[in-house]
């Protein structure tokens, strides 16, 4: 306990001032005539400065990575983001997918377009991938600094090719990625002190094997060191084996089946994850039951383009079959059929 001890004058003068109150003795305050003992008070904090000041980012526990979720068995669903729509990317991540890959290859836009819809996929915690145009260290370069969880290379033809997408991703002397890594995004603008230490290892590097010469040598692709996931490219292989109009067709599924195959016998060694697109012919199950681990359901313009024309086709149906029985039933107070619409 602290000891305070007040000076004698002190006290005779406040003793002489509260006689002269006007309120009744009862209420008078009477103090002691030599100390007053206060609690002790705690002693300051022993934090270190630079721990209270460490960015509330890089203190909380982050969340698992596509890649530790990976390797961790799990099986991921997400959706390919082509409008670069930010209102669009946000729908689909609160909507649970796994993951979005923004699409810079079929998409029309590029790093400047994707960077907002990174951002609404942040606010949702759904991890980006962004799929390239071109496989080269300029484009990695940028897409990197935006910070996506995984990046995806076109047109990986060889493992040879397969080597050069991991160097872009890798910085000196391990590869050739150019860095900024003080300033960029990917590293919360310098403020993250981990991600040097950590960058590498949690990239989702995904080489899309999408053509018959691919395939031929795909086991080899899939083994290359830094290699994730392959993605196979079910339209551009139909395609290269003269079959543009029928990716369905028998003799593109078995080129399939057998390059399947062959990437999951790599798997247990260290190999890469088998990731793809669902097809009309070929669902998201159906990958799944066949060993992807990363399987793609849709595409955000197709989902609108199909749910627009089914619309507009059940209002054109209506007017067709247009009974006034069945025009009064559907209109009846105007509340029901709002709430219908609203809610689709």
């Amino acid at each position: 306990m602290a000891t305070f001890t007040y000076p004698a004058s002190s006290l005779l003068t406040l003793r002489k001032t509260l006689s002269n109150n006007p309120f009744p003795p009862k209420t008078l305050i009477h103090l002691p005539s030599t100390s007053t003992r206060f609690p002790k008070l705690p002693s300051p904090s022993t934090t270190p400065l630079k721990t209270l000041l460490t960015p509330r980012s890089a203190a909380a526990a982050a969340p698992q990575t596509l890649k530790s979720r990976l390797n961790d068995g799990d099986t991921l669903y997400g959706l390919f983001l082509l409008s670069f729509s930010p209102t669009l990317a946000e729908i689909a991540g609160l909507a649970g997918y796994d993951f979005v890959v923004v699409d810079m290859e079929h998409g029309h836009g590029g790093v400047s377009d994707a960077l907002p819809c990174l951002h609404a996929l942040a606010a949702t915690s759904t991890p980006a991938i962004l799929r390239l145009p071109e496989s080269n260290p300029t484009w990695a370069k940028k897409a990197l600094d935006l910070g996506p969880q995984g990046i995806m290379f076109p047109m990986i033809d060889s493992p040879k090719l397969a080597r050069k997408a991991v160097s872009y991703c890798r910085f000196p002397p391990k590869g050739v990625r150019g860095s900024a890594h003080t300033v960029v995004r990917a590293s919360n603008y310098g403020i993250d002190p981990g991600y040097l230490s950590n960058c590498e290892d949690e990239l989702l590097i995904m080489c899309q094997v999408e053509s018959e010469e691919a395939v031929k040598k795909i086991e080899e692709i899939a083994a290359v060191d830094g290699v994730d996931c392959i993605q196979m490219g079910p339209l551009d292989l139909s395609a290269s084996m003269g079959y543009l109009w029928d990716p369905g067709n028998k003799k593109v599924r078995e080129v399939m089946r057998s390059a399947e195959k062959a990437v999951l016998k790599t798997a247990g060694g260290g190999g890469a994850f088998l990731a793809g697109f669902a097809m009309p012919h070929d669902s998201p199950d159906d990958l799944r039951g066949r060993g992807y681990h990363m399987v793609s359901g849709a595409v955000d313009v197709g989902l609108f383009r199909s749910a627009a024309v089914e619309d507009v086709k059940k209002f054109k149906m209506s007017l067709m079959a247009g009974s006034k029985d069945d025009d009064e039933e559907g209109r009846g107070d105007g509340k029901d059929g709002d709430e219908k619409y609203w809610s689709e």
